[in-house]
């Protein structure tokens, strides 16, 4: 059914502070969880309000965080969240770094000790408006092997950048280091299909097309995408100080336990490389360039990175809402905190 953005972002958040969450931090999560929702994003969207909904009752975050700010440097620091909800630190992380870049060129802020901060790009695009550059990277729990191997050690670990222009529009892109989500592999499941070779593999690490012998994902482009899978982690988690690669906490095995997640979020400042003007007027002609570029055959144009997602979010002003499942629109109205439980289940919430 279709849903208003506000509505939708009112609902969530008074789910969030039925359970405890106080609202300034219920607000902010929400706002986030809308913000994918409109881009179509709907696994980091409305699909995870009743998962934070029984994290948050059963005391697997903290409601009243000991939050500390260390500032390393002129250009560093650290926000350590105390098993905080991840999206209000996130955000307070990144607009220090944004600070900090404005005063030096750079900021460079982890979050350590924080849970789930969702679709990162929220972030890297708060910098964008601001006029920096936004870099985010953050850790989730083993699902995928590394190159070679037949067991999880690394999460799908994700990256988003995003950028300004001189115009309104903001390059970004927010992407797993895995060759497809888990999601794809449930819809397989349950619509009896087979999945294409190379997505997964068995406990043997096997490539797999049954879904139902998927043991773990795999990273993209082989060796690449474990490259990058091992960069992320040590950003985000070896310098932040928490637990890093396999020992990375489940999203789902206990939900009263805190996660101690770590996150980074870095800000450029591009007046203190080719100037602020020029970096901008340049980002708009090289959208204009690749929005020029003859397109492949079976595609009908080029388009960068976050130009579909605004497309997206135009879909939904015209349409008059966003399209959720009715029965998540129907628990989300109900006086229900959580209806089946997510907890102590495995890494891909089976």
């Amino acid at each position: 059914m279709l849903v208003a953005r506000d509505e939708l972002k009112e609902l969530m958040k008074k789910k969030f502070m039925a359970a405890g969450m106080h609202e300034n931090h219920a607000d902010d999560m929400a706002e986030v969880l809308a913000w994918s929702s409109e881009r179509g994003l709907h696994s980091h969207g409305e699909v995870r309000v009743e998962y934070y909904t029984e994290r948050i009752s059963k005391g697997g975050m903290t409601i009243d965080p000991k939050v500390t700010w260390t500032q390393t440097g002129p250009c560093s620091g650290i926000l350590d969240a105390d098993n905080g909800c991840g999206y209000p630190f996130a955000i307070e992380g990144m607009q220090k770094a944004i600070d900090m870049a404005k005063e030096n060129g750079i900021g460079f802020v982890g979050v350590a000790n924080v849970s789930h901060t969702g679709a990162i790009g929220y972030y890297t695009e708060m910098a964008a408006k601001q006029g920096m550059i936004g870099l985010s990277c953050t850790q989730s729990d083993p699902m995928v092997i590394p190159y070679g191997g037949a067991e999880p050690f690394y999460g799908t670990n994700p990256i988003a950048l995003a950028a300004p222009t001189a115009d309104d529009r903001i390059v970004s892109f927010d992407m797993a280091t895995t060759v497809q989500a888990w999601g794809k592999i449930l819809d397989a499941k349950s619509a009896g299909r087979s999945i294409p070779e190379g997505w997964a593999v068995d406990e043997d690490g096997s490539p797999v097309t049954d879904p139902h012998k998927v043991n773990a994902l795999v990273a993209i482009a082989g060796p690449k995408g474990y490259g990058l899978m091992m960069m992320v982690d040590i950003l985000s988690g070896v310098l932040l100080g928490v637990p890093a690669g396999k020992h990375v906490s489940s999203m789902y095995h206990d939900l009263s336990e805190g996660r101690r997640l770590g996150h980074l979020n870095v800000a450029i400042n591009p007046e203190y490389f080719c100037g602020a003007d020029e970096f901008r007027a340049h980002m708009s002609e090289v959208l204009d360039e690749l929005n020029a570029v003859k397109p492949g055959v079976g595609f009908d144009k080029v388009y960068w990175p976050g130009q579909r997602a605004q497309m997206r979010i135009q879909a939904t002003k015209d349409a008059g809402g966003i399209e959720i499942v009715d029965d998540i629109y129907d628990y989300l109205v109900s006086d229900d905190l959580y209806r089946h439980s997510w907890d102590h289940k495995n890494r891909f919430a089976e």
